[in-house]
């Protein structure tokens, strides 16, 4: 791969180093705990009952592995938008941008899901709904939602235009509230209203068997884990991204794990035995959105349905604020690898990339027109991000292969094995997220590779890195045939494949991926000159003095 050459894209400038390790775990665990847990439960136990803790405690392994594989990455290559930048190192630019714009289209739709959340979740309080209608019925935004939605946007917008370390430190402050309403939730209805008998009831313990179970987590519970990376795509504003990063994300991703399963405990315990008796199609109240406010005025805590609806704001709030700052992340970061108009990586004075934050914010507003409900959207999300956490255990082990001489202050233990499963995690949460999701997503990566296309026939020819198709080919194949296995599937698809065959064909057939992959990534030499090209690049860049 040839050096790029955005110097002066940026202006001389470089994204400045201000934020440590408690920047770096708050952004990772404010983005974790957002308003998936006002609201993940609810949905996860009407789709596998009190099963929906197996949910739950699934995709904390699932992730909880991929997080351990970006902790090395991000760690080893401490640099901005880092999904979308370990990719390229290993298999070139096509690659990385496939995976980068996978990336961008998921964080940058979070910020406006999780304000409709918030919206929506303080809609359903009764002077809200009475003096001021911000939903339409079908739960799309009216004049007023959509202004109020449109303000809370400006709002994460500015603070992200002002500089990283006001970002960290603003989120530092939502997250230690974030963190604690819901272990203060888990312990008073524990306490006040738990029923041992609910974890049996409406069916027994899995009454929809294992196809609820699976179909639970993309329906609101691996949407409200995911986050962990967060921590990587600022890394290249750490002060010390080696040390920081990897404790970074592997301390958010426990923290969020165990907050998130001590939540669904306590839901499904303090649930009034008579809602479930006959099933778990409405366990909390017909058409209720505020499921813990409710379950904390029937045990008699009123104060705490109170501190719940603020926490609705703040919670999603806070993470729409980080996503914010990580789509801007991800979009400079093709801007520099010219994969996307060079503009979008111009870095402002204070070392913000600006031009990104700004379309963060217009891309936003765009998503806030009559779209479908938070419920619809989370599957498409969380197929989004599955896809990006794909390319880094294979891109982790072609790593390691082509570049073993690198400083990794973390090393994934038993990496021959734990890649591997990592990328049929990943795999499996694709296709659990719906067939509908993942055609919808091969367009927008059809989208994306015609901006890429305008991009490269525009840049002049000697600053163009060669494209490496040998090392891309084995993309298309892995894409196109999650479609058509989603296709053939359970999960929105034809249902031509049996239960568990199904789940088998997909890690079978990402095992059969995973080792093409690995084997057709570009070279040592190309490896070396890449990351070095990237390094140097930075080193030349002027350090910032501005306070």
């Amino acid at each position: 791969m040839a050096p790029s050459t955005t110097g002066s894209v940026d202006s001389g400038r470089r994204l400045r180093r201000d934020v440590g390790f408690w920047g770096l775990m708050f952004v990772s665990l404010g983005s974790i705990i957002g308003s998936g847990w006002l609201l993940g439960a609810l949905t996860a136990a009407t789709i596998a009952g009190p099963a929906s803790l197996v949910s739950w405690i699934l995709a904390a392994v699932m992730l909880v592995i991929l997080a351990l594989v970006h902790a090395e990455l991000g760690a080893a290559y401490p640099i901005a938008g880092g999904t979308a930048r370990f990719p390229s190192f290993a298999f070139g630019p096509l690659v990385g941008f496939t995976a980068g714009w996978m990336a961008w289209v998921q964080a940058v739709t979070i910020a406006p899901i999780e304000v409709e959340a918030m919206l929506s979740y303080c809609d359903h309080i009764g002077w809200v709904r009475h003096h001021i209608t911000m939903l339409h019925a079908d739960g799309t935004l009216t004049g007023v939602g959509l202004l109020v939605a449109t303000v809370f946007m400006l709002l994460f917008t500015l603070i992200n235009i002002v500089g990283v370390k006001l970002l960290a430190h603003s989120n530092g402050i939502a997250v230690i509230w974030k963190t604690a309403i819901p272990l203060l939730t888990v312990v008073v209805l524990l306490l006040l209203t738990f029923h041992a008998s609910n974890f049996r009831a409406g069916g027994g313990f899995m009454p929809f068997g294992a196809h609820g179970v699976f179909a639970a987590l993309p329906a609101g519970v691996v949407f409200a884990l995911q986050g962990f990376e967060q921590a990587i795509q600022l890394a290249g504003e750490a002060r010390k991204p080696q040390q920081d990063v990897s404790r970074a994300v592997i301390t958010a991703t426990a923290i969020g794990t165990l907050v998130y399963i001590l939540l669904e405990i306590a839901f499904i315990g303090a649930l009034n035995p008579a809602h479930i008796a006959h099933g778990w199609a409405n366990p909390v109240g017909k058409g209720d959105f505020g499921p813990y406010a409710t379950l904390a005025v029937g045990a008699g805590a009123a104060w705490l349905a109170g501190l719940l609806y603020a926490d609705a704001v703040i919670s999603p709030a806070g993470t729409g604020l980080v996503y914010v700052a990580a789509s801007s992340r991800l979009s400079y970061a093709l801007g520099r690898e010219k994969s996307v108009p060079a503009a979008v990586a111009k870095v402002s004075p204070k070392g913000v990339p600006i031009v990104s934050v700004i379309i963060a914010f217009v891309v936003g507003e765009i998503a806030f027109l009559p779209f479908p409900s938070w419920h619809s959207l989370v599957g498409l999300v969380t197929s989004a991000t599955a896809i990006m956490y794909a390319y880094g255990p294979i891109a982790l082990r072609a790593l390691r292969m082509r570049d073993p001489e690198r400083n990794r202050p973390y090393r994934l233990p038993a990496h021959r094995v734990l890649a591997p499963v990592a990328f049929i995690c990943a795999n499996l949460i694709i296709y659990w997220s719906s067939f509908q999701a993942e055609w919808k997503l091969g367009l927008a990566i059809l989208l994306g590779l015609m901006i890429f296309a305008v991009t490269r026939a525009r840049t002049p020819r000697a600053e163009r890195s060669p494209l490496n198709w040998t090392a891309a080919m084995w993309v298309w194949p892995w894409l196109g045939g999650m479609i058509l296995i989603g296709f053939l599937g359970r999960y929105g698809g034809s249902k031509v494949l049996p239960d568990w065959i199904d789940v088998l064909t997909v890690a079978v057939f990402a095992l059969a991926v995973y080792f093409f992959a690995v084997r057709i990534a570009v070279s040592s030499r190309e490896v070396e000159a890449a990351v070095a090209a990237e390094q140097a690049e930075i080193a030349a860049e002027p350090e910032l003095n501005i306070a």
